[in-house]
């Protein structure tokens, strides 16, 4: 699955916001930003703030659920973020922008992650929003394989999924039955 920066790497930046733990610094959030793309990304201490806040908001995004709610609360999210979307051409190639000129960080990472979820949900499935599926973990994850069945944040996490269903079937029978004592 090809992303752009505007589409499917934005929804990859929601996902990392999303498994944030706590509210991030400033300076924390940098390297996330930049490790999607985002130019503008010298947030102060409020809009730092602005964005934690915004990450929990986009987490109704991910996990298994109905279209009709998923896109219902993507479009909230996009009323709440966007502004008139428009062509640049600032590096020579058109392509959109989703937050106005001059817009500050938090306002521009508000607008291009409702605007990369709205991309997953309508040019991919809404599915590829997924939830980690082992049971201690929960991450969410954008799922840019070919067949769009990945249910495990990591195959790190699949890997330990796959041994505690294993333990757990080989000691359930390992128990003595009732009808054996």
């Amino acid at each position: 699955m090809h992303f752009d920066h505007y589409g499917g790497e934005a929804a990859r930046l929601a996902a990392d916001l999303v498994n944030l733990t706590a509210p991030p610094l400033p300076e924390h959030l940098e390297p996330l930003l930049a490790a999607h793309g985002v130019v503008h990304r010298a947030l102060t201490a409020t809009q730092a703030e602005t964005i934690w806040t915004w990450s929990r908001r986009l987490a109704a995004c991910f996990g298994r659920q109905d279209l009709e709610e998923r896109c219902q609360t993507v479009n909230t999210l996009l009323a709440e973020a966007s502004s008139s979307p428009r062509i640049s051409l600032h590096d020579g190639r058109p392509h959109l922008h989703y937050s106005a000129t001059g817009a500050d960080a938090a306002t521009h990472i508000r607008a291009i992650t409702a605007a990369g979820l709205a991309y997953v949900v309508c040019s991919a499935d809404a599915d590829r929003l997924g939830r980690c599926a082992r049971r201690d973990c929960r991450l969410a994850f954008v799922d840019t394989s070919r067949n769009g069945r990945r249910t495990y944040c990591s195959v790190r996490c699949a890997n330990n999924d796959a041994v505690a269903r294993h333990r757990e079937r080989h000691q359930t029978a390992a128990r003595p039955s009732a009808a054996h004592q």
